[in-house]
């Protein structure tokens, strides 16, 4: 479980007087059950990182044996690799477990035994994975997964014959029930005890091997399960070339009105719960920068872009639960043909599906695609599909471009307009990876296409909510860090130089002008205070480096507080809700909502005109669509492509895509709104 931005650690969850005896590596092709049986064994208790000299990420785990009687608990290191359908590598994931395991990857260390997790329900396979691992010369043994659901389907293996046709100890589980890997558990005590085979199986493909693997299944008296009718009959429709896009295209479109239509009660909550914050600071901090701090960088800044929490947790819900079920790689499959398009393979959909989180995961997905020039195509287009760092400008600003209340019909209107932002990001990555793929320093031949579709599954509620709960972790661990000091940095800008003399006097002037309007003293004040913020805000460091960048950003419709939020959201998207957020509470912390959608031009040729104009709306929209503006993604490149040159013309064809899609947007609803 690696970190969106970086990797982590997390306790062991064994004590110092255990006793290690060893590490044992997890092996097994992908959708084999192989991180059940991970989860199930270490409690999650884990540590992530890369191998070195690689940028594969790294994952083990603590396995605690208790001991019988007196004796002292033992720990084993468990090794998850990554999944792989053979030793003989054609990416850089399974090069990495091929080097690891013949101990020739530079400072890490060889393990002393192989797991190998094999489906028993497409043993035949996975025979072929443990074969060549029994020819590594370490102890192995061999843990069949599925066979719950072997049995459903007809299938049989006698696991005593199959241990004693292999040599090696052989367990049958059921990876998501804990009780089943118990006798695993208990193996993993003493590896070196484990017994092997006489005379390892040839381990190169061809005739001697395939007799092997028909002997294994002879005398273990396997019978293949029958073919899951549930699955035959529903990819019936899915795999359809056209009926099975329209599903697709269906249950994406549908995806999006959920994030709209379930979220808003819970994102009204939020927001409520910090306007009441708003209220506690002004109330009960008596010091002016203190009390400015809390509510315009804190609750204003921070605050308002865990407003959008809700939207981005619904989002990592149906992105998990589509994964469990199965249908995720049905969507890699529909997608190969327009992949093939672009010149690139259906294995390039999985790395960019990837990238809807987060688009540094989505980078180092790409490290399954076999060639080195497809993986750069799918590296530097991956970051225009929308990530969830996106979603809180879209909702912010669909918001005040469409009412709530707005229909097509049966379709609510926001959930339409987001679909359109993520169809149009989806297409410009399509079609910038075929102008890449068409370059001479990419252009390459399409390789066959590999990707094994398991059956429909009905998901466990708790790996589809720790799937949920990882991705949010990652968005909020990033608030908590980046968000939080960008946003403290852009309260130092926005309020120094402090003007406190001319402030006062603004403060006074309004002040009194109030109250020869009839106002009230508390209102008279509070109307004061909101003008002194402003004019510091106006003369501020911010507004300073906004106006340099103006003329820039100006043909787009933004000004100043806009320029800033883009520019601070070259480190993280969501700094532009940050940043507008504070120059809201600033003006009106009562309600900054209302602040944000009734600003004016303060300056220029549109002085006094709205600010948030349609116009302005869709240029910022399609700005965010396009443009590269997360420093995390733009290390992910660096470290996968081994270069600079890469990232910089990522970050360059993205920015002036953003630029010119800006302007168009702004000029033809300009031309349309009148």
């Amino acid at each position: 479980m690696t970190s969106c931005h970086g990797p982590e650690s997390s306790g062991s969850g064994a004590s110092d007087g255990d006793r290690s005896t060893g590490t044992v590596a997890l092996i097994g092709s992908p959708n084999a059950g192989k991180t059940s049986v991970f989860n199930g064994l270490t409690g999650l208790r884990l540590k992530t990182g890369n191998y070195p000299g690689v940028t594969v990420a790294r994952t083990v785990g603590r396995v605690r044996i208790p001991g019988r009687g007196d004796a002292e608990s033992t720990v084993i290191e468990l090794e998850d690799l990554p999944g792989a359908y053979s030793l003989d590598p054609i990416s850089p994931d399974e090069q990495v477990v091929a080097d690891l395991l013949s101990g020739s990857l530079a400072a890490a260390p060889r393990p002393d035994a192989a797991l190998v997790i094999a489906d028993s329900t497409t043993l035949r396979r996975s025979l072929a994975l443990v074969a060549e691992t029994l020819n590594l010369g370490i102890p192995v043994a061999v843990v069949l997964t599925m066979t719950d659901e072997m049995a459903t389907r007809g299938g049989t293996v006698d696991v005593t014959a199959l241990s004693d046709a292999l040599g090696v100890p052989v367990r049958a589980v059921i990876g998501t029930r804990k009780s089943s890997l118990e006798p695993v558990r208990e193996l993993l005590a003493d590896p070196s005890a484990w017994s092997r085979p006489p005379v390892p199986p040839q381990p190169e493909p061809g005739p001697e091997r395939d007799d092997w693997v028909a002997s294994v299944m002879r005398l273990s008296g396997y019978r293949a399960p029958d073919e899951h009718a549930r699955t035959v009959l529903i990819d019936r429709l899915l795999l359809h070339p056209l009926l099975g896009s329209l599903v697709f295209l269906a249950v994406m479109f549908g995806f999006f009105q959920i994030v709209f239509t379930v979220a808003a009660p819970v994102q009204g909550w939020i927001e409520e719960f910090f306007a009441w914050l708003g209220g506690i600071v002004a109330d009960h901090v008596s010091t002016p920068i203190l009390a400015d701090f809390l509510s315009t960088a804190l609750i204003g800044g921070v605050g308002g872009v865990l407003t959008f929490v809700p939207q981005i947790v619904l989002m990592f819900l149906l992105i998990a639960l589509m994964e469990n079920v199965g249908y995720m790689s049905r969507a890699a499959f529909l997608t190969d043909r327009v992949m093939s398009r672009a010149g690139l393979e259906g294995r390039a959909f999985v790395a960019m599906l990837s990238s809807f989180a987060c688009a540094v995961p989505g980078i180092m997905a790409t490290r399954t695609i076999p060639s080195s020039r497809d993986r750069i195509a799918t590296a530097v287009t991956a970051p225009l599909m929308t990530c969830s760092a996106r979603i809180p400008v879209y909702v912010l600003l669909i918001g005040m471009l469409v009412p709530s209340d707005e229909r097509f019909g049966p379709v609510q209107a926001q959930g339409a307009v987001m679909f359109a932002l993520y169809f149009l990001g989806g297409s410009s990555a399509m079609l910038a990876a075929a102008v890449f793929k068409k370059t001479r320093s990419l252009r390459s031949g399409l390789l066959p296409f590999y990707m094994e579709m398991p059956p429909y599954r009905t998901p466990s509620p708790k790996s589809v909510l720790l799937m949920m709960w990882d991705s949010t972790r990652m968005f909020l661990r990033k608030v908590g860090k980046i968000i939080l000091l960008t946003s403290i940095v852009l309260w130092l800008l926005l309020s120094l130089p402090a003007h406190s003399a001319q402030a006062e006097k603004v403060k006074s002037d309004t002040v009194a002008s109030q109250l020869a309007q009839g106002a009230t003293v508390d209102e008279a004040q509070a109307s004061g205070d909101t003008a002194a913020r402003s004019y510091v805000m106006e003369n501020s460091f911010a507004a300073s480096i906004g106006r340099f960048v103006e003329p820039v950003f100006e043909p787009l419709g933004f000004d100043w507080r806009i320029d800033i939020g883009i520019l601070g959201s070259f480190a993280a998207r969501e700094v532009v809700v940050s940043t507008l957020g504070q120059i809201a509470a600033a003006d009106n912390p009562d309600d900054p909502s209302a602040a944000l959608s009734a600003m004016t031009y303060t300056d220029g040729p549109h002085q006094g005109e709205k600010l948030f104009s349609a116009p302005t709306i869709v240029a910022m929209l399609l700005f965010f669509v396009y443009a590269l503006q997360c420093m995390s993604t733009i290390g992910a490149l660096r470290r996968e492509t081994n270069s600079w040159k890469w990232p910089a013309i990522a970050w360059s064809y993205m920015f002036v895509l953003a630029w010119v899609a800006g302007f168009a947007g702004y000029q033809i609803t300009a031309a349309i709104t009148g």
